[in-house]
């Protein structure tokens, strides 16, 4: 891809970006990254990026500036870097709940402004990530969805579903992790070692996502090919229903929504 691009906030999200980015071709000194703790960034001034404290200075340097802080941060970074971003510059926030109108207020110019909603499985080149805009350009839009779709998958959406996005994309990560992790200690409770149990699981869901994605199936048509009459699989499944499992995943998602919207 075209272009300087930096990465202002080299927390976990902007690392997982650059990591994607990086794996993807993306030419290391055509990349900076900031962060008040440098050293924090090692191992990726070690592959030749641009790694400082100084904001205003990777924006100076860049076509293209993805903001990846810590939403409280938001204003202050934007204050801070607002008197060098020109009308030539693509700017990409990651920041939830901070909206493109809020972040065009804080700027003089008035450059291409983007939402995009990546997950941490950006670093593997696996993250779906959810794009809005407004007024963005054909131009514009394509080199967005471009760095977006090295990182993995890349669906655009409305604005007012940004929220939503974070919390079925983003918080989803961990979601299905902790489903992961059940997973994993209840191989270990019937017989597995976790080294065994983690290497079946992880590759269970890989296989199940791989199902929906190329049969484009909804769950229950698969989940119907391995639930035979009086057999273990019906048996698991009810149980857990018994206990809640689709009602709790639901009330989660829908609280961590809710605590967004707060």
């Amino acid at each position: 891809m075209n272009g300087k691009i930096a990465i202002i906030g080299g927390g976990n999200l902007g690392q997982a970006i650059a990591s994607g980015l990086l794996s993807d071709g993306h030419k290391p000194e055509n990349l900076t990254i900031t962060r008040h703790h440098t050293h924090l960034l090692s191992s990726f001034e070690s592959q030749g990026v641009g790694i400082t404290a100084d904001n205003k200075k990777a924006v100076t340097s860049a076509d293209i500036i993805i903001i990846a802080v810590k939403p409280y941060k938001m204003e202050s970074v934007l204050k801070d870097i607002a008197s060098e971003i020109t009308n030539n510059h693509l700017v990409i926030s990651v920041v939830s709940d901070f909206k493109i109108e809020a972040i065009l207020s804080q700027l003089t110019n008035k450059p291409a402004v983007f939402r995009a909603m990546p997950n941490t499985a950006a670093s593997v080149n696996e993250s779906m990530t959810c794009i809005a805009s407004s007024n963005a350009s054909e131009k514009d839009t394509k080199s967005v969805v471009e760095i977006f779709d090295a990182l993995g998958k890349t669906i655009s959406i409305d604005e007012q579903l940004m929220d939503a996005a974070t919390v079925l994309g983003a918080c989803g990560i961990a979601f299905v992790l902790r489903f992961i992790r059940g997973m994993i200690q209840g191989g270990i409770e019937i017989g597995f070692d976790a080294k065994t149990a983690t290497a079946i699981a992880t590759q269970t869901v890989r296989g199940a996502s791989e199902l929906l994605i190329e049969h484009k199936n909804h769950p229950e048509a698969e989940i119907d090919k391995v639930t035979t009459p009086k057999g273990c699989t019906i048996a698991g499944l009810n149980e857990m229903e018994h206990c809640g499992f689709s009602s709790a995943l639901i009330k989660g998602i829908k609280t961590s929504y809710n605590n967004i919207e707060a």
